[in-house]
């Protein structure tokens, strides 16, 4: 199946027609699966401007229109990262968490991939004494502090220390509120959203053919289900990113030279 460009024909690979001429991009991102979506009954409304038609029952996202808006959210970011910003990792489907905490902890971002703590944004001090806790545990732990204690309570603070990490070890870079989140599936991190709302934060996400993408300040028309659509996405997302930085690595004034001595007179 070939996608044209201008989302205007899809033609059959049994058809006797000649090949068409696509963007590359476009054709990377059928690859990936990018276009497939639900099946119609499980169509949000707010999703029809985006989509192409139905094959066999399967939503066909607009691959066009999932570029434009790609574009659009891949500048945020890239501006974001020039200046300094921080941007919070959401996945937390198990068919994409460790893609997400992969991507963010390789760019240094803050991620929440098990699942979402309800006031991570909202009741963020709450939240960020928790990850304070975490690593209070770790220091005592690491310096030979637990020996101290009996063995019982050894264990308690040990399962204390395990319970922590798994909520929380992804929020330690999360120092403040971020200027961005980047959230896999909105129907899904839903509680994620709607924090993200509450307090004005910039949202950029997947919306896939069930969602509403009229919640979202940078929507993505694409597949949030197949890895190797988020996978696509999170990767265009991460170079954008690493661009940016590039940018402000380049912008920051170089530390001045050594002067030494005086000179003498």
């Amino acid at each position: 199946m070939l996608y044209s460009s201008r989302m205007t024909t899809i033609l059959d690979d049994s058809a006797n027609s000649a090949p068409l001429v696509i963007d590359p991009e476009l054709e990377a991102m059928m690859e990936a699966g990018v276009h497939l979506g639900h099946s119609r009954s499980r169509r949000n409304p707010g999703m029809t401007p985006y989509l192409w038609g139905v094959r066999n029952n399967v939503e066909i996202i607009d691959l066009a229109k999932t570029k434009e808006h790609l574009d659009i959210a891949l500048a945020f970011l890239r501006q974001l990262a020039g200046e300094r910003k921080m941007i919070l990792f959401v996945g937390t489907r198990p068919s994409s968490r460790d893609l997400l905490r992969k991507t963010a902890d390789a760019l240094g971002f803050p991620w929440v991939a098990e699942r979402w703590i309800g006031g991570a944004l909202t009741n963020f001090r709450v939240v960020r004494k928790r990850v304070e806790i975490l690593e209070g545990l770790e220091y005592e732990k690491a310096t030979g502090g637990f020996e101290k204690y009996p063995k019982k309570e050894q264990m308690q603070k040990e399962k204390e220390i395990a319970k922590l990490t798994r909520n929380f070890d992804g929020l330690r870079r999360l120092t403040r509120l971020p200027d961005a989140v980047v959230i896999v599936d909105i129907v899904h991190d839903d509680l994620a959203l709607r924090e993200a709302r509450r307090l004005k934060v910039p949202v950029v996400a997947l919306t896939d053919t069930n969602t509403d993408p009229r919640l979202v300040q940078y929507p993505i028309p694409a597949n949030d289900d197949a890895r190797t659509a988020v996978s696509f996405m999170l990767d265009r997302m991460a170079a954008a990113i690493r661009d940016g930085m590039r940018t402000a690595d380049q912008q920051t004034p170089a530390p001045a030279a050594n002067q030494g001595t005086a000179q003498e007179a």
